[in-house]
């Protein structure tokens, strides 16, 4: 796809997908934003609010490492953040559900 302007996510998530060809890449992201999650959890159960944004360094940092060492391409976090942000939640979605395989 061309570096275009995405109107909507439905058409944004066909390009993310794209963007996360590899395996590896697929259990990083699950890996990161399943344990952001649980860390939100976390700190909201035991009340330590000021460490929230670890959720996200966390959820974070398994998607770009893997993007860096196993796509060898930019995450779309940097160009589409919201659009991305949704994307990694459909995407463990649909791993969880097993349509889309690892």
């Amino acid at each position: 796809m061309k570096d275009n302007k995405f109107k909507s996510f439905k058409e944004f998530y066909p390009h993310y997908l794209m963007e996360h060809k590899k395996s590896s890449t697929k259990l990083f992201h699950a890996i990161g934003t399943l344990s952001g999650l649980i860390s939100l959890i976390l700190f909201i159960y035991f009340k330590q609010y000021k460490y929230i944004f670890i959720s996200l360094i966390l959820g974070y940092s398994f998607a770009w490492f893997s993007h860096a060492i196993f796509e060898k391409n930019k995450p779309a976090t940097f160009k589409y953040p919201l659009f991305s942000f949704l994307g990694d939640w459909f995407m463990l979605k649909d791993i969880l559900t097993r349509k889309i395989k690892l």
